[in-house]
C-alpha cells in the first residue's frame, strides 16, 4: 500500500491534478479539504503521511493550518503548494513548520520529488 496523502486546495481542479499526479505514481489519495479548517479535522481523523497544503484558501489559510496540525503532530509532513510571486508566505510556511514548497501550474516530476523528498 502507497503512502497516504491528504490534498488541501480550495480549487477543486487543483485537488484533481494533485491527486491524478500522486495516484499514478504508487500514492494513497485518502482525502481532500477545500480549506485549512477542513485540512486540521481530516488530518485528525485519517492520519495521513503527507499533506499537500494550498497557502491561499478561505475560512483558514494553508500556514494557519500548518500551524494547527503541527501543535498536536509536530511530525507532520506538508508540502505548501503556491502560485508564483508568493515567495514570502512560502518562507512564512516553511518557518511554521512545512517541508517544501510547489509552485502551480504543478510539474509532476517537481511534485514527485518534493513528496519523495518529504516522506523521505
Amino acid at each position: 500500500m502507497g503512502k497516504k496523502v491528504l490534498i488541501v486546495d480550495d480549487a477543486a481542479f487543483m485537488r484533481m491534478m494533485i491527486k491524478d499526479i500522486l495516484s499514478k505514481n504508487g500514492y494513497d489519495v485518502v482525502g481532500e479539504a477545500e480549506n485549512g479548517m477542513v485540512a486540521v479535522e481530516k488530518y485528525r481523523d485519517l492520519k495521513p503521511d503527507l499533506v499537500t497544503m494550498d497557502i491561499t484558501m478561505p475560512e483558514m489559510d494553508g500556514i494557519a493550518a500548518v500551524k494547527e496540525i503541527r501543535s498536536f503532530d509536530s511530525s507532520a509532513r506538508i508540502i505548501m503548494c503556491s502560485a508564483m510571486g508568493q515567495q514570502a508566505m512560502v518562507i512564512d510556511a516553511i518557518q511554521a513548520g512545512a517541508k517544501d514548497f510547489i509552485v502551480k501550474p504543478f510539474q509532476p516530476e517537481r511534485v514527485i520529488e518534493a513528496v519523495g523528498k518529504a516522506l523521505d
